[in-house]
């Protein structure tokens, strides 16, 4: 399935239990404008609905940059929903969870909002020209800080303090060192790689590679004691699906199993 509006300058397409988001926007180093900002909320609201999604990939088209924060062509003042500040919903509008696993990759300049969209993903791939960067306060533009709040908790304390306060890039070899990225490739190899973690992530379960998330994710934060001691729907939901019955039989069979994720 296309986005009915390839104009909004976000292609949508579903691939099998794969969504494909891509910013496409190159000219504007795929900065996000308000129609692209409505494209991506539909987007993720339309694979949290759909059960035959199982993972989403989000790139971005050119070489030059993944997504180099909002469009402030027509000014910093936005009314509505941006899905930047708050990472895949944005300023003024309420935090979207996407449920199913996200995959970012990463190409060129990844900076401000850009730099968050793509720490909003549970797996980061790189191309080796990437470079992620803050740099807000170069610029002498602040907003609601979510990109810093992001940075804070997925970077080394000094690291992260380092890329808010002096605006410097982080290349993707030390965004890999410090484990900001999953994986760092040639550009012409991103693609691939990106589909590659997909299908391994798809090789599981997907109710239960959805209820993993949901348990991590959840009580990011909590003490540990009460992460031990709740109980999480999703998980208790999975116990009577189909997809656990299937992994059973599959594991006494020794065979692959066939989920459906229902």
């Amino acid at each position: 399935m296309i986005s009915p509006n390839p104009s909004s300058g976000v292609e949508f397409v579903k691939d099998g239990h794969v969504a494909r988001v891509t910013l496409d926007n190159p000219k504007a180093l795929n900065a996000i404008t308000p129609q692209m900002d409505d494209a991506l909320f539909a987007a993720w609201n339309d694979i949290n609905a759909d059960p035959d999604v199982w993972v989403a990939i989000l790139s971005a088209a050119g070489e030059k940059a993944f997504c180099a924060g909002a469009d402030v062509s027509g000014g910093t003042d936005r009314d509505g929903r941006m899905a930047l500040g708050g990472g895949l919903t944005g300023v003024g509008g309420p935090l979207l969870s996407l449920r199913k696993p996200l995959i970012a990759a990463v190409q060129g300049y990844a900076v401000g909002g850009g730099c968050e969209l793509a720490m909003c993903a549970d797996i980061i791939v790189a191309a080796d020209n990437a470079q992620f960067g803050i740099p807000e306060t170069k610029v002498g533009i602040i907003g609601e800080a979510g990109i810093m709040h992001r940075a804070i908790r997925q970077l080394p304390h000094h690291v992260a303090l380092a890329m808010v306060l002096t605006g410097e890039r982080l290349p993707a070899a030390k965004a890999e060192q410090y484990g900001l990225v999953n994986e760092v490739v040639p550009y012409t190899g991103l693609a691939a790689t990106a589909d590659e973690w997909a299908a391994k992530i798809t090789a599981g379960s997907p109710l239960a590679v959805q209820a993993a998330k949901d348990a991590a994710l959840s009580r990011l934060g909590w003490p540990l004691e009460v992460a031990l001691a709740t109980r999480y729907e999703p998980i208790e939901a999975y116990a009577s699906s189909k997809d656990r019955l299937e992994g059973r039989a599959a594991f006494a069979e020794k065979r692959k199993p066939q989920w459906e994720g229902r």
